[in-house]
């Protein structure tokens, strides 16, 4: 037996002192020891795998690659494979280190020369999946460059499931929407169908891009791909009719809600498939006899969970009880009894996520701080503060904030992922931003602790029933005082201090029936201090309209065409001769035709007189757009809010009708802080009356025109800077009731 012993010029432990250099990063000195091994031992293969390798890390990519092929041409065919074993080998353990020491670009070119010697390492692939993500070098054709989709489709070795599954993830969490994503997402669905996380990565992916990206359509595909393998699980199929509604897939959406609801078997899993169902109802504009029909429904299982009070509920179950009502006001004037079920349900909800976040330690006790010469901490938690009707009204207290006195935080909920210059103007307008994404590792605990570790002293919630997680946020009370403000109706929960209103806003015995304290500004609970508005894109001439015609227009989302208003409205047109009805408004268009033809026959109005628009380019053009009607006519029984605004600003007559509900009172209220009364109406009487006297009564028109246009100088509605005094001193008044109870 031949025992081989190094030269002089090699000591007993060179392989130590090569390792010692590499660990330095000295590969140079390490490659001459590999060097002279392979002069004096040169069948000795695994010296040229070690020698390329640190050519390599110099960046000598063509040396390494030739001193890896001399040698693999060197070695007999029977042992081929082996050898291509022990290098990749090599090169794997080599990336994995460069990637713990934060070496991403040397672990991606390692594993790229690991790609060329062996092309169906599944492995590797993924792994350079993951660093191209890393890198931002991931592109929709990684994918077909490195054959990925092809080696999973047809694997020649045993595909690694759980690293396949965390690739999986980091796709869907960080990866672009494109064409390959949605092919890698059919074949690894089907690989990880039995595979534990699947489904919560799918749900994550399509959260985020549905709601972060605004991408309803790729996120229905990947969703697809999921139900593909489980066509019937309810999570999942939840998510899609909900996409396919804010796509405009009325049809699809309801196909699918319904679907859900079959498959529901709990009270709790019926409620939310058919608040599903009655959103998509409502939305189209026309189901109206449907939305009637799920909405009684919808109030017997919320008395039945009010009833039950089942225990055990998951938190799942729980955050979708606190928004499960929110659709009801579209259809009934009724706030005392939609507010006592709606508080009940609210109350029973909040008790058990409380009992849930104490079981996981979270329990948040606030000590009265003292702020005597130091500014209040005041915290805005909302989904809305970007481009939405919520953004473009709260940005003038926003900015009119006096930040000697008040620290302004902001805590993003759903932070979009795409460019919007209302969201990034937020970020920028508040001292503090916090930004939580749609599908991400942010839960409600998080974002309860930040707050909390914030020490913010007023949370002011803009989102009311319409978001769940700052429900479930705010049933922590992570902040001592909490209060609701412009995004909605208040929401019943009883963790909510206040509810910002104004005199007019709601009716004198409303405090009977809210749970929260109403806090009345003195004059109204929303200021502006205008909007921007493009040129008009639209013109009579465009429509068929004669210019002598009186234009009567509604503009509002199909949720709010309730039958029985809508028969108002015709009913003006029919007594206004040469008057012509404009609708406008997200919706399904063939649904709305439908059910505008079908009451204009009854009520006697010419199909003629009917017109159906187009949804506008921009904000800015629908405001300019409006001046193409003579009266807008309001909705009821659910007001509108910023389009009332923008019909005021932009000096056009409107007639609204006045309800007992918040939603019923926006455009009353609006109305009287520009000191405009003509057109606000307390019964559907008087609504026909006044549209049929500023459709006929031109002088009393110019008069309303004159009164708005003045208005813009002197009223409470468009001085944003008074406004946002007004809510200081309600949040100092708030703090000094705190300190004294």
């Amino acid at each position: 037996m031949t025992i081989f012993m190094p030269p002089a010029s090699l000591s007993q432990d060179w392989q130590q002192q090569a390792k010692f250099y590499i660990e330095q990063g000295r590969f140079a000195q390490a490659a001459e020891l590999y060097e002279k091994a392979i002069e004096i031992e040169p069948a000795q293969y695994s010296y040229y795998w070690q020698l390329g390798l640190l050519l390599l890390l110099q960046e000598q990519e063509q040396e390494a690659q030739t001193i890896w092929l001399f040698a693999l041409s060197e070695i007999d065919a029977n042992q081929i494979d082996a050898a291509i074993a022990e290098l990749s080998e090599i090169l794997h353990l080599e990336a994995e280190r460069r990637v713990e020491k934060q070496e991403q670009t040397t672990a991606w070119a390692i594993r790229q020369h690991l790609r060329e010697i062996c092309p169906t390492n599944i492995t590797n692939l993924l792994s350079l999946v993951s660093l191209s993500i890393d890198l931002e070098l991931l592109t929709d054709s990684t994918f077909e460059e490195i054959g990925l989709i092809q080696q999973l489709t047809d694997p020649t070795e045993e595909i690694p499931l759980q690293y396949l599954l965390n690739v999986f993830q980091k796709l869907l969490q960080t990866a672009p929407a494109s064409p390959s994503l949605i092919k890698f997402a059919e074949v690894a669905t089907v690989l990880l169908q039995d595979t534990i996380g699947l489904v919560d990565a799918i749900l994550s992916g399509i959260l985020r891009f549905g709601f972060s990206h605004r991408n309803s359509k790729f996120a229905i595909e990947l969703a697809e791909c999921a139900l593909k393998i489980n066509p019937d699980h309810t999570e999942i199929l939840g998510l899609v009719a909900s996409l396919h509604q804010i796509a405009g897939n009325y049809d699809k959406g309801i196909e699918i809600a319904r679907r859900r609801y079959e498959l529901s078997h709990t009270l709790p899993e019926q409620i939310y498939s058919n608040n599903l169902l009655l959103r998509g109802f409502l939305e189209t504009g026309g189901r109206w006899q449907e939305a009637v029909e799920t909405a009684q429904h919808h109030r017997e299982l919320l008395a039945a969970i009010v009833k039950q009070q089942p225990e055990n509920l998951g938190s799942t179950y729980l955050t979708r009880l606190l928004n499960s009502g929110y659709y009801l006001v579209y259809l009934q004037d009724q706030p005392k009894q939609w507010r006592t079920l709606e508080n009940q349900v609210l109350e029973f909800a909040q008790t058990e996520l409380q009992r849930h976040a104490t079981e996981n330690g979270k329990q948040y006790i606030h000590h009265k701080r003292d702020r005597t010469n130091k500014p209040l901490k005041i915290g805005y938690l909302s989904h809305c503060m970007a481009t939405h009707s919520v953004g473009w009204l709260a940005r003038w207290l926003f900015q009119h904030h006096d930040h000697n006195q008040f620290e302004i935080y902001g805590y993003f909920l759903g932070y979009r992922e795409v460019y919007d210059p209302l969201q990034t103007w937020y970020v920028d307008a508040v001292d503090h931003a916090y930004k939580f994404n749609a599908g991400g590792a942010d839960t409600h605990l998080e974002i309860a602790d930040q707050i909390y570790r914030d020490e913010i002293d007023i949370l002011i919630d803009l989102d009311s029933i319409t978001l769940d997680i700052s429900c479930q946020v705010l049933c922590l009370k992570p902040a001592p005082i909490q209060v609701t403000w412009l995004g909605w109706d208040a929401s019943g929960l009883p963790a909510i201090d206040y509810f910002i209103a104004d005199p007019y806003v709601l009716p004198n015995d409303a405090q009977s029936y809210y749970s929260e304290k109403i806090w009345r500004l003195p004059q109204t609970y929303i200021a502006v201090d205008g909007f921007e508005v493009d040129p008009p894109t639209l013109r009579r001439e465009d429509l068929d309209i004669p210019e002598d015609a009186i234009v009567y227009l509604s503009a509002q989302r199909g949720y709010k065409r309730h039958q029985d208003h809508a028969r108002t409205q015709l009913q003006i047109i029919k007594q206004v001769p040469n008057s012509y009805f404009l609708i406008k408004g997200i919706a399904d268009t063939a649904s709305v035709q439908d059910f505008f033809y079908k009451l204009a026959e009854e009520e006697g109005v010419s199909r003629d007189q009917l017109r159906f628009l187009e949804g506008d380019p921009s904000c800015q053009s629908h405001r300019a757009n409006l001046q193409i009607a003579d009266i807008v006519l309001d909705t009821f029984p659910y007001n509108g809010a910023t389009t009332t605004l923008e019909t005021l600003w932009m000096g056009i007559p409107i007639v609204t009708r006045v309800g007992e509900q918040f939603a019923a009172r926006n455009s009353y209220g609006m109305m009287m802080n520009v000191g405009v009364t003509e057109g606000i109406a307390f019964s559907d009487r008087e609504y026909i009356e006044w549209g049929i006297r500023l459709g006929t009564d031109a002088a009393l028109r110019q008069s309303v025109i004159s009164k708005l246009h003045q208005a813009k100088r002197t009223a409470p509605l468009w001085n944003g800077k008074q406004f946002a005094r007004e809510m200081e001193g309600a949040y100092q008044a708030m703090w000094r009731t705190y300190l004294e109870s």
